[in-house]
């Protein structure tokens, strides 16, 4: 792990300073009462911390084997929130802040960065990170279209990075049962895995046009990056940027289907490849089918837990039905199986599915382990190919056959125009 040149020798500048006189060196420099020593922690720096960034820190700082010291953000508010919460955590002033994530990247003491912008940011600011030498946690989704999936995850590969999306139900202990359950033949032969969507829609007319702020407020430019040039609205950075083009990932369907669909590519051991067809029907679902014959399956309801939210599954539900059997779970902490002996005497409600704690802690264990997490770049490359492809099925209102090895639609040129877009300069790969 890098750490800084400070911190490597504080042990040893101290003691020869110190020579002839006692000397009082605090149990946290030396990793003793519980604390991790200085040069053992994973030093980590974030990008464009909002919300639901400020969420995903607090997983981090559940973690005492890591530590956040700086934010970079083009909004002066967040920022500074940022700082504030780090601080308070450690009881010190020490988190750096930045307006543009070069501060961040730039720093060699800094092993790990959080991206947490919004979609238009994520591949982008994830790809800048590599070439720096960090490794990744990027909240979802992490590409914009089907180029950056392959982008990211060639990029992430050249480096030698370890890569973790912000998936983290992946880490949550009822949709990893409902998950094993499928994986390990439980279930019998997996003939269907169903993920739940929101209703897909056109993208939304733009906000009206107001004076931009002084760039040091936000900086209007670098918080668009790649996306299409477009007039200044306040809402836009106060998270009414979704569902707006070049903004917004693929009307709707990546910003669930990075949760539900990702989970049925990892049940139906497709983490390697996509369905090959996909088509879009009249009701708002999505249906589409592996080389193998299994069915994935996006609706919007059907699900057999469904009911008041407190007593169903929960939002994000999944299933998976083999031929001996299925399994239901969602955020609420539940899960349902058609035979109730497969998740007897099972512990699966620790957490919710909007907890990141135990996601960051399989990022962490890799960055030091330098193994592979749960959610890598390969396994978003193809779940997030899997949403476009279905995305794109329901925007031309047809069938489309997608080939995974060439990662190309067969015989189709306007669905091939529509697996990328080009971003605005400066902000290029």
């Amino acid at each position: 792990m890098k750490t800084k040149t400070t911190r490597r020798n504080f042990l040893k500048t101290t003691t020869v300073a110190a020579i002839g006189m006692p000397t009082l060196i605090p149990a946290s420099a030396l990793g003793k009462n519980g604390s991790v020593a200085p040069s053992n922690r994973i030093v980590v720096g974030g990008i464009g911390l909002g919300p639901r960034g400020r969420k995903v820190l607090a997983g981090f700082f559940a973690h005492k084997d890591c530590q956040f010291v700086a934010i970079a953000d083009v909004q002066k508010e967040r920022r500074e929130i940022i700082k504030r919460l780090a601080d308070r955590e450690y009881g010190n002033s020490d988190c750096v802040i930045y307006d543009d994530m070069s501060g961040v990247l730039e720093r060699d003491d800094i092993d790990s960065v959080i991206i947490a912008t919004g979609d238009r940011w994520h591949t982008t600011a994830s790809i800048k990170a590599a070439r720096a030498g960090k490794d990744i946690y990027c909240e979802k989704p992490c590409a914009m279209n089907i180029m950056e999936c392959q982008q990211l995850d060639d990029t992430i590969k050249k480096h030698k990075r370890v890569f973790q999306a912000g998936t983290q139900r992946r880490s949550v202990p009822n949709f990893k049962l409902a998950a094993h359950l499928a994986k390990s033949g439980k279930l019998g032969q997996v003939t269907s895995v169903h993920a739940g969507i929101l209703q897909l829609q056109n993208y939304l007319e733009p906000l009206p046009a107001e004076p931009e702020p002084d760039p040091s407020v936000i900086n209007w430019d670098k918080w668009l990056g790649p996306s299409p040039r477009m007039e200044f609205n306040a809402a836009y950075c106060r998270g009414r940027w979704r569902n707006h083009a070049g903004l917004y990932a693929a009307w709707r369907l990546p910003e669930w289907g990075s949760h539900t669909i990702d989970l049925c590519q990892w049940a139906a051991d497709a983490d390697g490849t996509t369905p090959i067809e996909f088509e879009a029907e009249s009701d708002g679902m999505i249906t589409a089918q592996y080389a193998n014959g299994a069915k994935l399956v996006m609706r919007l309801s059907g699900f057999e837990g469904e009911g008041d939210w407190q007593e169903g599954l929960g939002t994000c539900p999944i299933r998976f039905e083999g031929d001996e059997g299925w399994v239901e779970a969602g955020d609420a902490k539940k899960i349902v199986a058609s035979n109730p002996k497969l998740i007897k005497n099972e512990k699966y409600d620790q957490i919710t599915g909007t907890d990141p704690v135990m996601h960051v802690r399989d990022f962490l264990d890799c960055v030091k382990t330098r193994e592979q997490p749960v959610c890598n770049s390969t396994a978003v490359r193809y779940g997030h190919m899997a949403c476009f492809a279905a995305a794109i099925s329901w925007k031309l209102g047809r069938k489309v056959t997608f080939d995974p090895k060439k990662e190309r639609f067969v015989d189709d040129a306007e669905a091939n125009r529509m697996r990328t877009y080009k971003r605005r300069k400066p902000y290029t790969i």
